[in-house]
């Protein structure tokens, strides 16, 4: 009885408890504007699929948002991750990068907005890949190079820290043991450091993903987006719909628990001997 209270009431007690509190708030407020009813959101999402606003559905916004986000983390990724790697596997590659990245990354990510539309400009997807215009044009167009570079800004910083940390931290034994017996440097960096250090790697993924995610909304108050779940709580709020940015917000937590469980499920998969 104790496990299934554990697993299947103990996580829910205190969402229950959120909602009850909101409901009880939203009628003695009585004012859409400050704080809509459970059920003025409730039915948002029961016509997700209706033109909110003139933005598009529910999930044309949160699939636009997705394929910012995802674009923006991979490039960070790309860099972070071999950075990280080679950073942890040779010191002198980590004095020489090690202070140049402590500088940047305090730098919260939106404070780069001046600069990434003075980099990159109105310049998307579809302009760099020089697409005809059209309705693949508008749609790509969306995606400006601005908003990815602010979430690969995000993402990369996390990523970075966990893949160097992880590689460091690999026990010095089992390098030794396996160069004892014969092992080449090839054979120690890819059969035992890195699957050492490879849950250190999957939880800088997964923080990155989620800091990535977190950025979505500053990134898409940029010029040129018309889309997207970010844009939608924004224009939301300037027309006083706040039912519509609490159901953005929403959106987003639901979206992004649905992205970490999937690194959630790859850890406890094939980590479970580190935890």
């Amino acid at each position: 009885m104790r496990k299934k209270f554990n697993t299947l009431i103990l996580p829910f007690i205190l969402p229950a408890l959120l909602l009850i509190a909101w409901q009880v708030f939203a009628w003695r407020v009585q004012n859409v504007t400050i704080l809509p009813t459970i059920g003025r959101i409730s039915k948002n999402f029961i016509r997700a699929t209706d033109n909110f606003i003139g933005l598009g559905s529910i999930p044309r916004n949160i699939g636009v948002s997705l394929i910012r986000v995802l674009s923006g983390y991979t490039a960070g990724v790309l860099i972070a991750v071999p950075l990280g790697i080679f950073m942890g596997y040779n010191i002198n590659a980590q004095r020489l990068f090690e202070n140049l990245i402590n500088i940047f990354r305090p730098i919260p990510p939106l404070a780069w907005q001046p600069l990434a539309l003075g980099f990159f400009g109105m310049s998307s997807v579809a302009t760099v890949l020089n697409m005809p215009f059209g309705q693949q044009h508008v749609f790509w167009g969306n995606f400006k190079t601005a908003m990815i570079f602010l979430i690969g800004i995000g993402s990369f910083f996390p990523v970075i820290a966990n893949v160097m940390f992880g590689v460091q931290n690999v026990s010095k034994t089992l390098i030794d043991s396996a160069r004892v017996l014969g092992a080449s440097e090839r054979d120690i960096f890819l059969k035992i450091l890195i699957p050492a250090a490879a849950p250190s790697i999957i939880n800088g993924l997964r923080v990155g993903l989620a800091i990535g995610w977190s950025c979505l909304v500053g990134a898409e108050m940029l010029p040129g987006s018309m889309a997207g779940v970010g844009y939608l709580i924004t224009h939301a709020y300037e027309l006083a719909r706040t039912d519509l940015v609490i159901t953005g917000m929403i959106c987003i937590g639901v979206t992004g628990v649905l992205l970490d469980s999937i690194f959630k499920k790859i850890t406890l998969k094939y980590f479970s001997w580190k935890y």
